[in-house]
């Protein structure tokens, strides 16, 4: 295990930056943080290099392609074990309206985040797709109703 990269206030700045705009360029950011573009550059290669960014990535609107329904489930499943998890993860990652899939502690073994055009489709996701999973017992679900923020460990 390789020992973590200490941050200095300039490499905390560049990903504050970039969680609010993962499309700034290391000429922009340099501007803004005062400091040169190589310099930016290097440091943003050098995060890259320890794992700390990984990619950047391209944030859809759900409403304005037509999926106003976000619900979170709960799914307790009814086996336990690592063939059952594996055959569950493999199955529930093939459903294009699953878009996370969590492996959690706690009540439930698994969280998932679903997207549907409206509660009607949900209902069709839910009842063909999910309950139909291998393993699957118990599920909670839980309609989002606002989205404020989207954290993240930089705040």
């Amino acid at each position: 295990m390789t020992a973590p990269l200490n941050l200095d206030a300039a490499d905390r700045a560049i990903l504050r930056a970039l969680v609010g705009d993962a499309s700034l360029s290391a000429s922009e950011l340099g501007r803004r943080l005062g400091l040169s573009q190589p310099a930016t550059w290097r440091r943003i290669r050098r995060l890259t290099d320890a794992g700390i960014l990984k990619g950047r990535r391209l944030v859809l609107d759900r409403e304005a392609l037509g999926f106003g329904v976000t619900v979170f489930l709960g799914i307790k499943l009814a086996a336990r074990g690592r063939p059952e998890l594996e055959v569950f993860e493999r199955a529930v990652c093939a459903i294009p309206e699953v878009q996370i899939v969590e492996h959690v502690l706690g009540l439930y073994d698994y969280r998932l985040r679903v997207t549907a055009r409206d509660l009607p489709d949900f209902e069709r996701v839910l009842r063909r797709r999910i309950m139909t999973l291998p393993g699957v017992g118990q599920v909670e679900s839980n309609v989002l109703l606002s989205e404020e923020r989207l954290p993240g460990p930089l705040g």
